[in-house]
């Protein structure tokens, strides 16, 4: 059977499933995945160097804001 953000297990009822994935290099680009939602990809077009944050309501599990931090150039 098919889960949620492609995880192996179903999640507990009441829970969000979510999957973060991290970059390599120039290869393959991060991506989060929360409750079946893509939240940020390269196809998505909203990725960038650094640190890939998404910020979701805890409880409607509404994306509030996403954004990217690049740590390299300050």
């Amino acid at each position: 059977p098919r889960h949620k953000c492609g995880n192996r297990k179903s999640c507990p009822q009441n829970h969000f499933a979510f999957k973060i994935i991290s970059g390599a290099a120039n290869v393959v680009g991060p991506s989060i995945c929360f409750n079946d939602m893509i939240l940020m990809s390269t196809m998505r077009n909203n990725i960038g160097r650094g640190l890939n944050i998404a910020l979701v309501n805890g409880t409607s599990g509404q994306l509030l804001a996403a954004d990217t931090f690049d740590m390299y150039s300050g």
